[in-house]
């Protein structure tokens, strides 16, 4: 679902105009449970508008979804020992996980791996939510089984499955936090919950639309030689990457928020981090939750004497998990290694600017991985980063050469707005323990709108996340 496409929004609002049309005829006619009636029509709505992105991503879904549901309740009916319960995990996580292998990781373990040179996955779509989706049911299914927990009905499981506001791309949502809240669904006209919705999809659509979108359509010389100007568009693919999946969490949670429905934060400000640590407790934060709760714990965490190990493995998943391709490895496993030096058991107690600096020097550093997925070309541009003398006062003339340029007024201008968010955020989580407060007010959401309105570009790029 494209929050920021007008066309949603339109179907949506003929959803719940059906829905309501309906009900009043089938409430008068039939009596149902209005409650049971509300919750299906909360999981057909959620499949017309998936199906609207594209009939294959909701083909695959309802086969996940099928295929979990179906398993678990073979699992607990046939099996009434806990432990051998778990142990079916192994068969089911595997089919929960095939079709993402097959669709976001055929071509690169064929081809990459083991050197198939097969033309077989070249025009192979992946399935818009599928890295989210999977990994939500995932966590299902070991919760349901390892904490022996009831199987909710087959309609409560769809939902929670595919809830659409945060199906397309997070925040991924655990069965004790989203699921109750699902049980009780009704759709109800809540003032409050509306208007508090209503500042969460303004300051999503202002990330997205009037940050996220310029800073992809104002770039400066794109310079493969130019240390100064890699680093520029590095730091701007940064901050576009973060307004771009930070803008949809937003929305998705207003959407939410409006539905009565309450979903996780997915960020907390992580550019304002001091250390590389609270970088990821700030960035993804339900993505780097279910690393830690589903793989990194379960290895051992730091109790055991390879948690070095155990954490470079999470990492490399983190990084695959992002896309099929070696830089997306490399990005995961730099991650990987800024938090083992970090760790490390001899500290050096820096200053916190000094910390703030050296930690974005890092995060920005690793970006470089994300948007340059040629391998050759990607190694280079980071020796170029690296080696103190490509930093000469040719590249210095040449970078002033460029800010001085056409574009060079666009692009610090959007760098200026980035600036003065990313301190609001700070100063709000700081003042008021959420970061983006400040940004949610009365005041702030008319001023949020007149920027969108008069900043956004014509052309409306797909959220960068719709690709994991």
């Amino acid at each position: 679902m494209n929050f920021a496409d007008v066309r949603f929004w339109g179907i949506l609002a003929v959803s719940l105009l059906a829905i309501l049309v309906i009900r009043v005829v089938v409430v008068k006619v039939m009596r149902p449970d209005p409650g049971h009636y509300d919750r299906a029509a909360l999981a057909i709505t959620g499949l017309v508008l998936l199906g609207c992105v594209s009939l294959l991503s909701l083909g695959i879904f309802a086969a996940v979804s099928v295929t979990t549901y179906l398993g678990l309740h073979l699992i607990l009916k046939t099996d009434s020992s806990q432990k051998r319960r778990a142990k079916w995990l192994w068969l089911l996580i595997p089919l929960q996980l095939s079709p993402l292998l097959f669709y976001k990781y055929g071509g690169f373990l064929g081809n990459d791996i083991l050197g198939l040179e097969s033309r077989s996955f070249t025009n192979v779509i992946i399935p818009v939510g599928i890295s989210f989706y999977t990994f939500q049911l995932i966590s299902f299914a070991v919760d349901t089984l390892k904490r022996s927990q009831p199987l909710p009905s087959p309609l409560n499981t769809l939902n929670f499955a595919g809830f659409f506001p945060q199906i397309v791309a997070g925040p991924i949502e655990r069965r004790e936090t989203l699921l109750p809240q699902l049980e009780k669904f009704r759709f109800r006209w809540d003032k409050k919950a509306v208007e508090t919705g209503l500042t969460w999809i303004i300051l999503g659509l202002f990330f997205k639309r009037c940050l996220a979108d310029n800073l992809a359509l104002t770039p400066l010389v794109h310079s493969g030689t130019n240390p100064f100007l890699v680093w520029l568009d590095t730091v701007m693919f940064g901050f576009r990457i973060y307004f771009d999946f930070c803008g949809y969490s937003l929305m998705a949670l207003g959407v939410a928020q409006c539905l009565g429905i309450r979903l996780t934060l997915n960020f907390r400000s992580p550019y304002g981090a001091s250390n590389i640590a609270d970088f990821w407790r700030r960035w993804h934060v339900t993505l780097s939750t279910w690393f830690r709760d589903y793989i990194y714990l379960p290895l051992g965490g730091s109790r055991t004497g390879f948690w070095t190990a155990n954490l470079l493995i999470v990492f490399a998943i983190s990084g695959i998990w992002h896309g099929a391709g070696w830089n997306f490895l490399i990005w995961g496993g730099m991650h990987g290694f800024f938090l083992l030096v970090y760790r490390l058991p001899m500290k050096v107690n820096l200053p916190r600017a000094v910390g703030f600096l050296l930690t974005h020097l890092c995060v920005f550093l690793a970006w470089l991985c994300f948007y340059e997925t040629n391998t050759q070309e990607l190694f280079r541009k980071l020796g170029l980063l690296l080696n103190p003398a490509s930093y000469d006062g040719l590249a210095v003339r040449s970078f002033i050469a460029a800010c001085l340029s056409p574009n060079g007024l666009d692009v610090f201008g959007i760098l200026g707005i980035v600036v003065c968010v990313i301190s609001l955020e700070m100063w709000s989580l700081r003042r008021q323990g959420e970061p983006y407060r400040f940004l949610r007010t009365r005041g702030a959401a008319a001023i949020l709108i007149f920027l969108t309105v008069i900043l956004s570009p014509i052309s409306n790029n797909d959220f960068i996340y719709f690709a994991f």
